[in-house]
């Protein structure tokens, strides 16, 4: 590996990755570590699977499918604000298909930044790095949830953090594709 090209790899899934932050410590406010970890490598496998499809010119992604992807948190937002159930920790949709969806949604707007790339640079070096960097933004979302003043405001407010974040990444999405 080109130490270049890991070094090019890192940032890039930086760039593209780093407002996935806050909604990975809202997900550690809501359910375990397991779960997260297990749906965010879904959700970006998907991503990644996409990318390198489309890079390769094996298949073509609609303009407009990507757009349409923003309905998955704006629903799961909706519902977990909607929700009348007591026990707040059970509001929010944590499972690992909700998260991994959340995550494909969320990072859909990823996959016309990596295709290019994919494309022009190669793949292997690009998808072994993201998927290490994964695990790197897992550490890093476990890390923030776990600060007292970070872990305190997500007690306090997650419940309703949580719903309307979600709400605003899926018309963020819908209304950035059109």
């Amino acid at each position: 590996m080109n130490a270049g090209t890991v070094g090019q790899a890192i940032g890039l899934f930086a760039i593209t990755n780093v407002d996935d932050l806050v909604l990975i410590a809202l997900f550690f406010s809501q359910t375990t570590a397991f779960r997260i970890v297990l749906g965010q490598y879904l959700g970006f496998a998907a991503i990644l699977a996409v990318s390198v499809v489309v890079s390769i010119g094996a298949a073509a992604l609609p303009g407009d499918l990507v757009r349409w992807l923003g309905l998955i948190p704006l629903a799961l937002g909706i519902r977990a604000l909607l929700s009348k159930d007591d026990d707040e920790t059970e509001k929010a949709p944590t499972g690992v298909l909700a998260i991994a969806g959340i995550t494909l949604a969320n990072g859909g707007d990823n996959i016309g930044v990596y295709v290019p790339v994919f494309a022009t640079q190669g793949v292997v070096v690009y998808v072994i790095v993201f998927l290490v960097m994964v695990g790197v933004l897992c550490l890093v979302g476990r890390f923030l949830a776990t600060r007292p003043v970070v872990a305190q405001a997500l007690a306090k407010w997650g419940h309703l953090a949580f719903p309307i974040v979600l709400i605003g990444i899926g018309i963020l999405i819908l209304v950035a594709h059109t």
